[in-house]
């Protein structure tokens, strides 16, 4: 894919999409890390049923450090990995209370020295608080610019280097929400549904066909 089809490509998706937003629910910077937290190896919707429940109850590091350990997991022992979690959570809430005021950090350093807390979500946070033209790349976005020949790599490392390289800056800000969702509703993993993609003619991924669920092409 060259410069000018790169280019195309993020036009019809802000086309169809101007303003993409995650589809994790939450009110302040604290509620988006955790649930990015909680997101890992889980669905959003997943992530969602159980944050609902958690924020009404307890929505801050103070708060949620005072639940405990016992009783966050209560709270979202539906997740995956759900024991894990909490022990990260309440080691995270602790060092946030201790060395930032309570605050989420915008320092990419000291986002990833939270327990829990890699560069995947580092840089969503990043991004979506602070407003970083940073790349989080899952395995949508993963699989999705390997498949097209938007950013072709072998692994998460080299696809975001090639993604902040090729994408045009323009668009930057907002690749990262447009990529995930691309990928997750139409970009699929096993049936890529390329009847109703808006990129179809730019990407390098050649289905057998174009024929829609109806039978119309």
């Amino acid at each position: 894919m060259n410069a000018s089809q790169r280019h195309e490509f993020f036009r019809r998706l802000q086309a169809a999409n101007p303003q993409p937003e995650t589809e994790l629910e939450y009110t302040s910077p604290f509620e988006l890390l955790i649930a990015v937290v909680l997101s890992a190896q889980a669905t959003d919707v997943s992530v969602n049923k159980a944050t609902r429940k958690l924020y009404a109850v307890a929505n801050t590091p103070a708060a949620i450090l005072a639940l405990g350990e016992e009783q966050l997991s209560g709270f979202i022992k539906t997740i995956g990995l759900y024991r894990t979690k909490a022990k990260n959570i309440i080691a995270t809430c602790r060092i946030l209370l201790e060395r930032h005021g309570g605050e989420v950090p915008a320092e990419r350093a000291a986002l990833e020295a939270l327990p829990g807390v890699g560069r995947k979500t580092a840089n969503v946070i990043l991004n979506t608080v602070f407003g970083e033209p940073t790349m989080a790349v899952d395995t949508h976005i993963f699989r999705l610019a390997n498949r097209t020949g938007l950013a072709p790599g072998k692994d998460v490392m080299e696809v975001e280097h090639k993604l902040l390289k090729n994408i045009p800056e323009e668009f930057l800000q907002d690749a990262h929400h447009w990529l995930i969702l691309h990928g997750r509703y139409v970009c699929k993993a096993r049936l890529p549904e390329c009847w109703r993609c808006v990129v179809v003619d730019l990407c390098n991924f050649k289905p057998k066909t174009l024929i829609s669920p109806e039978g119309t092409s």
